[in-house]
């Protein structure tokens, strides 16, 4: 059966559908010893041979999915010669996976990674506008106006964000304020950039959910297998 050759990639773990484009586009990958750069190109993974910087790729037919509390310091990102640690030092190697969308280096928490490329697409591609939910440590309360303007969407290079919803959970005078926030789209920095937009820059950031999935009692640089209820949970169906 004829599949395309990104899917061909994503399925094999070595990155998400959207990065196997990218490297499709960069010449890296060859079909039966040829460079192809063609987004469309479909292959068949039981005749056609197929390698990425001349290393031959086979197709997984095991699917892994793990949950990752991670740390602050680690990048979220299978390539990038410059980081000192990647996420990928925390999980097993023996199958290779790639992260679910990213977390920046001092952002904490859930973090999934998977060789399967379908969820992936499900859970990152903006038409899917999966809740992600985060916890938010900030110096200063917000005021029921700078909510709202969270709430409502901020000019974010000059694109409004989509709706927001921000909860109080605790605080004190002179002290730390707790928010929960929750976004459906991923945009660099995102929550960090909405709160220095209100001038109340983000002191810690910690991702606590991605649609039904929970982070739980995890513990930071931890990680456990996805369940196939969960899995199922992810993808939609119904129990």
């Amino acid at each position: 059966m004829l599949i395309r050759l990104s899917k061909f990639l994503s399925n094999a773990g070595i990155s998400s559908r959207r990065k196997a484009e990218e490297i499709i586009l960069e010449g890296r990958v060859c079909v039966n010893e040829k460079v192809v750069i063609e987004l469309g190109t479909k292959i068949d993974p039981e005749k056609d041979k197929v390698t990425v910087d001349q290393v031959l790729i086979r197709a997984n037919t095991k699917k892994v999915y793990y949950l990752l509390n991670k740390p602050a310091g680690y990048t979220s990102t299978s390539e990038d010669p410059h980081a000192k640690h990647t996420v990928l030092e925390l999980v097993p190697s023996d199958i290779r996976v790639f992260p679910v969308g990213r977390l920046d280096k001092d952002t904490m928490g859930l973090l999934i990674l998977t060789n399967d490329g379908e969820l992936t697409q499900k859970l990152t591609h903006p038409r899917y506008e999966k809740e992600k939910e985060y916890i938010v440590i900030c110096g200063s309360k917000l005021t029921d106006i700078e909510i709202k303007k969270l709430e409502i969407g901020i000019m974010l290079d000059d694109k409004k964000t989509a709706p927001t919803k921000v909860r109080f959970i605790t605080g004190l005078p002179d002290k730390y304020f707790h928010y929960s926030v929750t976004i459906r789209e991923g945009r660099n920095r995102q929550i960090r950039r909405m709160f220095e937009s209100i001038r109340n820059p983000v002191i810690k950031l910690e991702r606590v959910r991605i649609d039904s999935l929970s982070l739980g009692d995890l513990k930071e640089g931890k990680y456990r297998e996805i369940t196939k209820q969960e899995i199922d949970k992810l993808y939609g169906k119904r129990n």
